[in-house]
């Protein structure tokens, strides 16, 4: 039976053709054909790359960079060279507030203006990469470098002018003198990213609980400053006043101090005077230093002499011994 069906499917029997001998090739050589293609590919896809008319690329080299600035396609070695573009259109962010939302950030655009007030203002930077190569090296954010800036330099300038010029006409002078500033900082940071404009956007006084907040800091801050500057008043007054004590102590102190060496070199040199009469003739000085002591000790007295013969005698005064006159 077996034999039978045989025979009635030889006309349909098929033989598989041993494989390498002229039949369909084996599943090795269909993967290694898939490879070569999917790896050439691979290599004819990696080895250009275009630039668009808003970009440039930078193409680097076992490290080393170079920019590319001309658009359309560009030929790189695959797996060798690698490319990083930089979109070179005006961008821009916001500054106090949320572009999508339109919600307001107190923290960036809550400020201080030169006569104490507080405002909201609202702001819109632009900007383009001028150099992709710095762009790309020179900092990991730059966009986020440039906002820090930005803010630095609106907080410093608003604090420089009035309420009045910030919410009504000194609007463009603020900005221009801002945008001023930012490139100045800009040219030293040297990032490869260029401010093209900076505009205020809105400028408002702040809420009311925000104003109150801050009027309680300001208020705090002048009692501190009239406390200092009371107390630097007080210091300023004791000072010269106690400066002026202690001079007075001083001269006074000099003054007797001179007065009173000129007075022991006065009495030097009268015992000096004295004792050279008293060497010349030393009864007549001992008997003048008594008169004379006796003057100061009774000024009134008178002295008697009494001779031996008993006559009684009075002789002139003690003043007259010293060159003065006397009242009795």
């Amino acid at each position: 039976m077996k034999d039978s069906f045989r025979n009635k499917m030889n006309g349909f029997e098929t033989v598989n053709p041993k494989p390498g001998k002229g039949g369909t090739p084996s599943l090795g050589k269909l993967i290694a054909i898939v490879a070569v293609v999917v790896v050439a590919l691979i290599l004819v896809t990696g080895s250009f790359y275009t630039i668009k008319e808003q970009e440039q690329a930078v193409l680097i080299t076992f490290g080393q960079a170079k920019a590319v600035t001309e658009p359309g396609l560009h030929f790189k070695i695959p797996l060798v060279q690698q490319v990083k573009k930089v979109n070179t259109t005006i961008q821009g962010f916001t500054i106090g507030y949320d572009a999508k939302t339109d919600a307001s950030y107190e923290d960036e655009a809550l400020m201080i203006t030169s006569d104490y007030n507080f405002v909201m203002v609202d702001f819109f930077v632009e900007y383009r990469f001028s150099d992709p190569v710095k762009a790309i090296y020179a900092s990991q954010e730059p966009v986020a470098i440039l906002k820090n800036i930005s803010m630095s330099c609106i907080r410093n300038v608003i604090g420089s002018y009035p309420v009045d010029d910030v919410l009504t006409t000194g609007k463009n002078e603020i900005q221009a003198a801002i945008k001023t500033m930012i490139l100045d900082k800009l040219d030293q940071q040297d990032l490869g990213i260029q401010l093209v404009n900076i505009t205020i956007q809105d400028s408002e006084p702040p809420t009311a609980e925000v104003m109150e907040a801050f009027k309680a800091v300001e208020t705090a801050k002048q009692g501190k400053e009239t406390s200092l500057n009371n107390a630097n008043k007080y210091r300023n007054e004791q000072i010269p006043q106690a400066q002026a004590a202690a001079d007075a102590i001083i001269k006074d102190a000099e003054a007797d101090k001179a007065k009173r060496i000129n007075e022991a070199t006065a009495q030097v040199a009268r015992f000096n005077a004295m004792y050279e009469e008293y060497i010349k003739n030393p009864e007549i000085t001992k008997q003048r230093m008594f008169y004379e002591a006796m003057e100061e000790v009774l000024p009134q007295l008178k002295v008697i002499i009494e001779s031996p013969n008993g006559n009684v005698q009075t002789i002139y005064p003690v003043e007259s011994f010293t060159g003065t006159t006397s009242n009795n």
